[in-house]
């Protein structure tokens, strides 16, 4: 009996795949289906092309970490592809009113129209409000494409070489995100955009269609904004050249970098003490 126990356990298996060929039993059997792809019907997957014009923006989120089950504050870091002009804001959370505030001001920001807004898949972009103040604004809405890692590669360049170099890794409280706000528009975002010099590439093509990249050209996202051909069609309404050259000549470059960092100092030194 034992042996004849064993033989039909070791059937049994096997004879599985017999029965699921059996109409009966795929009758009742359940079907499970692979996991589908969620579509989001917003934003367009497409990498932009600014064509030379300033205006198509790079953005991405950084978070400054959790500690002790408290959340850290969140950095927004907006990039414009042809300039480099950078603005960066930071909230206490990411939830879509914290964003929908957050991405008003710093389009207000931008001295030049915005024609493009360019991000990841993440949902603290890839939401309702945030598309319904971009098409009030009349601008387009895109997002990365799936295995394309370069397509917002810009703006993470400068998440380490900006937010993290200055900010460092290093937990802030939520409740600093005010005082690390006024910070950047204040001090920082100006210290970026009329005295920090970036690189930018110049890219020649060889007989076979290889490209090659060569930074040889630095110069402040101001300055590169200026020297592009009609510069002066690509300014908002209300906006000068001769209002800008006044915030950028009211210090040098030194100067502007000296505020900045006393600025800093306070704010950590600040945030340090009290977390200690």
């Amino acid at each position: 009996m034992t042996n004849d126990l064993n033989a039909c356990e070791a059937y049994l298996p096997s004879h599985i795949y017999n029965l699921r060929e059996e109409p009966v039993y795929r009758s009742k059997a359940v079907t499970i289906r692979r996991t589908r792809t969620v579509q989001v019907a917003i934003g367009v997957r497409r990498k932009p092309n600014p064509d030379g014009k300033p205006g198509c923006l790079r953005v991405d989120s950084v978070h400054q970490g959790d500690y002790n089950g408290k959340k850290g504050v969140y950095h927004i870091n907006l990039v414009d592809e042809i300039t480099q002009w950078e603005i960066i804001l930071c909230v206490s959370a990411i939830n879509e009113r914290a964003l929908e505030e957050a991405l008003a001001i710093a389009l207000a920001l931008f001295p030049f129209v915005i024609l493009n807004f360019h991000s990841d898949n993440g949902s603290e972009f890839i939401n309702g409000l945030a598309a319904d103040m971009l098409n009030k604004a009349l601008v387009k809405q895109s997002k990365s494409r799936a295995g394309r890692t370069n397509d917002n590669a810009l703006v993470e360049g400068k998440n380490g070489s900006v937010i993290r170099k200055h900010m460092g890794y290093w937990h802030i409280e939520r409740r600093y995100a005010p005082e690390v706000q006024r910070f950047y528009l204040e001090h920082f975002n100006d210290y970026l955009n009329y005295h920090r010099p970036c690189a930018f590439a110049t890219v020649t093509e060889d007989e076979k269609g290889r490209r090659t990249k060569k930074y040889k050209t630095y110069a402040t996202p101001y300055e590169r904004l200026k020297s592009l051909p009609k510069a002066k069609t690509y300014l908002k309404d209300g906006i000068t050249f001769e209002e800008l050259d006044k915030l950028a000549l009211s210090r040098t470059d030194n100067e502007a970098a000296r505020m900045m960092q006393e600025a800093k100092d306070k704010l950590f030194g600040k945030a340090l003490k009290e977390e200690a």
